[in-house]
């Protein structure tokens, strides 16, 4: 049992763990953001430009409210709102971050650059600026 409780130690104290932690908690409040947004302000708007379509005033008139039966329909397309804003936020975050790491990786492709070249006679690996083969002795370009 203490070696368990040792691997789990070892496993929870790890940088991705933690790493993970602090994505779920600013997840958290990312989508507390998110929330505040779209009530505040995004189906505010909606509700005035489709507001004089249905002729309604308020945005609960609008979603809030909106029921079927006993379903609260104004809730779940306030959900499915939050979750398309917050889906593609992260799709640009990832996406940035991404970018920004194929830059470091074609940096580092670019400045190796090989220290060795094959004999064209012998197949053998000999050094880049080498004029002559070691194991051959044919010249080389």
């Amino acid at each position: 049992m203490k070696k368990f409780l040792n691997e789990f130690k070892e496993f929870a104290m790890k940088g991705n763990m933690i790493d993970m932690s602090i994505g779920v908690v600013i997840g958290a409040a990312f989508g507390k953001i998110v929330t505040g947004l779209t009530d505040c302000i995004i189906t505010p708007l909606i509700a005035l430009i489709i507001g004089g379509l249905f002729h309604v005033e308020t945005t609960d008139q609008l979603f809030g409210a909106l029921t079927v039966g006993p379903f609260p329909i104004g809730q779940l397309i306030s959900t499915i709102i939050d979750f398309l804003i917050t889906a593609i936020v992260l799709f640009i975050i990832v996406k940035g971050i991404n970018e920004l790491q194929s830059l470091g990786h074609h940096e580092a492709e670019e400045e190796a650059a090989p220290t060795t070249k094959i004999c064209p006679y012998c197949k053998s690996e000999i050094a880049i600026d080498a004029v002559k083969c070691p194991h051959c002795t044919s010249d080389v370009e």
